[in-house]
């Protein structure tokens, strides 16, 4: 383990209560599909991973892909997953209701990027997911990720919450700041996915311990 660990983040969310936003076109014909197990080699080709295994775990863990694809092939790719998921960049876990989805680990092909894809891909999953019964959709993004904190406004996901999080060798600490606009129940359930049982929240403070 490394000796600290420092993300600043943001976490959106879209709900059914708020309508279903226009479907953002990309700028080239594509087709929105789920990804299945029988695709993982045009899967690993597109995420660009030298093994399946990584892809197979995740499939043997009863998470979902899916994506976009031009002529047959995928060119951009978002997973989503029902109830826990491990989130290595806030060195947590995501503790989602039976009723919520969390987007993650999106991405497109470097020669169809600039396209649109991430936000048509987002539209989609929201209409897919509203459409299986999901009322809340959440995705996370890094405050550095610009193109990516774009396309996910565009597909019309909310800002819920800021968030900086540091870790000192055990120690955890997380800051967030909420959303002006936010409603208090929704702000509530973010808490909920957020903080984990080795953390005790102080106001807009969330302070851990690692063991």
């Amino acid at each position: 383990m490394q000796p600290w660990a420092v993300e600043y983040g943001t976490l959106w969310a879209w709900e059914a209560g708020d309508g279903l936003p226009p479907i953002c076109p990309a700028q080239v014909e594509v087709e929105f599909s789920e990804i299945k197990s029988d695709q993982i080699d045009d899967l690993a080709l597109a995420m660009n991973l030298a093994t399946l295994a990584p892809i197979q775990q995740r499939f043997q863990g009863n998470r979902r892909c899916f994506g976009l694809k031009i002529a047959g092939q995928i060119v951009t790719y978002g997973w989503v997953t029902h109830g826990v998921e491990c989130v290595g960049e806030l060195e947590r876990k995501f503790y989602l209701n039976p009723n919520e989805a969390y987007i993650w680990d999106c991405g497109t092909v470097s020669a169809w990027r600039k396209q649109g894809c991430y936000s048509t891909l987002l539209s989609h999953l929201i209409y897919q997911l509203q459409a299986e019964g999901v009322p809340r959709l959440w995705i996370g993004a890094s405050r550095q990720n610009q193109p990516s904190i774009q396309g996910i406004a565009k597909a019309g996901f909310k800002r819920v919450l800021d968030l900086t999080y540091r870790r000192f060798y055990h120690l955890t600490v997380m800051w967030i700041n909420q959303a002006p606009s936010t409603q208090q129940p929704l702000i509530s359930a973010a808490y909920h996915i957020l903080v984990n049982d080795h953390e005790r929240r102080f106001g807009r403070w969330v302070i851990g311990y690692q063991q």
